[in-house]
């Protein structure tokens, strides 16, 4: 097996979608994962019939279980992976939420990437050129929220503070891999159109997936440890 093997997560709607047809587009495996296996298979079958190579997983991304199942299908099916872009996020703060939306922001945008990513980092080291990208938010940079008009009237402290700690891990994995092939990444994909970004939004979910497409195949001598958008890294 010669191509590249991706794991996208919230892989059924918006960016994640996105980002999935265009790794495969490239040639690249892609385990579409959503939270139920219905959902991950009417989705992966849409991109078969464009001819990719897409695969449905059943991953709720809180759900243990399922995050264990799906390491052991990755590593007894291809025995490494390649790619991993942990995309499901919530912004409950935005909606009529009747859990804990603190909390539960927190196990879905924190929580979840750094479950999924240490379940996955043995078979992520065996790929040549693994890459992790994590989908993260210009309002989860500190420097952002101190300085901007805008993201001081629209941030909210779960969503924000997520972000933030998501980006922390970014950090921590880069550092804990260091030396090796493995590139980790955070990414901002911009104000899109998506049901968390809104109909005003001004990108598609087609150009807020480039930044994830982008640093999810990213050359020998990419960055790693870094947050960006589109071209430009961010502060953190």
């Amino acid at each position: 097996m010669t191509n590249k093997i991706a794991l996208v997560t919230g892989a059924n709607k918006g960016i994640g979608f996105e980002v999935a047809k265009q790794l495969g587009q490239q040639g690249i495996t892609v385990l579409m994962a959503a939270r139920t296996k219905a959902a991950a298979d009417a989705v992966a079958g849409e991109l078969q019939q464009k001819g990719i190579q897409a695969i449905g997983v059943e991953l709720e991304v809180t759900n243990a279980g399922h995050i264990a199942e799906v390491s052991r299908f990755i590593e007894n099916t291809y025995g490494r992976l390649d790619i991993l872009v942990n995309n499901a996020g919530v912004w409950a703060e935005k909606s009529d939420y009747d859990g804990d939306a603190f909390r539960d922001t927190f196990e879905v945008n924190t929580f979840a990437p750094f479950f999924i990513t240490e379940a996955l980092l043995p078979l992520l080291l065996k790929s040549e050129a693994g890459r992790i990208v994590n989908q993260s938010s210009a309002l989860g940079s500190i420097e952002f929220i101190l300085s901007n008009e805008l993201a001081q009237r629209i941030a909210t402290p779960a969503y924000s503070a997520s972000k933030a700690a998501l980006n922390m891990l970014t950090a921590y994995w880069a550092q804990k891999t260091k030396g090796t092939s493995l590139k980790v990444n955070s990414v901002h994909p911009g104000l899109v159109k998506t049901q968390m970004g809104g109909e005003k939004a001004e990108l598609s979910a087609e150009e807020g997936a480039q930044t994830a497409v982008r640093l999810a195949t990213l050359p020998e001598d990419g960055p790693t440890g870094g947050f960006y958008y589109m071209e430009d890294r961010l502060p953190w």
